[in-house]
């Protein structure tokens, strides 16, 4: 069981944070996120997450002008952007990452199917990179407001990934927070049958 302290990191204390410390997040941290939510189960171990972490002032750039006019300076100002994309054509890896079936086959050449597994199963490993980021000190700010073409033209031409969803990645500005916002109770949200 993890501490109250741990669980208050991870959940009940964490906040999307819009803006950031002039603090560096260094590529050991990024790697370490990584190496920590690779771990999260999806489904087959389909694993279809591809990340770009945009730590550079010209890609910076570059990223700006696909982003909606509510999260430009949120994202200006953070410190790393990861781009979380899905591979469209993740299930090329199966027989690495699933090798005790011959899984490749369920989904080839069934683009529905394709398509919901790369979106669920990279919104999970997004989820989960989220949390490693938080367990390893940093905050997180998710984002849906991009023009999704734009930032497949920009960072993913001429391959099979496409976006799915943004987020900023630093040391958050408290100062900056918005009041909490409130959650359904279990017995809104909840059924047990």
């Amino acid at each position: 069981m993890l501490t109250k302290d741990a669980l208050n990191t991870l959940f009940s204390e964490a906040r999307t944070h819009n803006g950031w410390l002039d603090k560096p997040v260094t590529t050991e941290q990024l790697q370490e996120i990584y190496d920590l939510m690779k771990w999260g189960p999806t489904s087959a171990n389909s694993s279809p997450a591809r990340i770009v972490f945009v730590t550079s002032a010209t890609e910076k750039e570059k990223l700006l002008s696909c982003m909606a006019e509510g999260n430009f300076e949120k994202t200006k100002t953070a410190p790393v952007t990861a781009i979380i994309g899905m591979d469209m054509a993740f299930y090329d890896q199966l027989p690495k990452l699933f090798p005790h079936a011959d899984a490749r086959p369920w989904f080839a050449g069934n683009q529905p199917v394709i398509d919901a597994t790369a979106f669920r199963n990279s919104s999970l490993q997004g989820a989960y990179l989220m949390l490693a980021a938080r367990a390893v000190g940093l905050d997180c700010g998710a984002m849906s407001g991009f023009d999704a073409d734009k930032v497949n033209a920009t960072f993913f031409a001429g391959t099979s990934v496409k976006v799915n969803f943004i987020c900023n990645l630093g040391y958050g500005d408290a100062s900056k927070l918005f009041p909490r916002s409130p959650r359904l109770s279990f017995d809104e949200a909840c059924k047990i049958v």
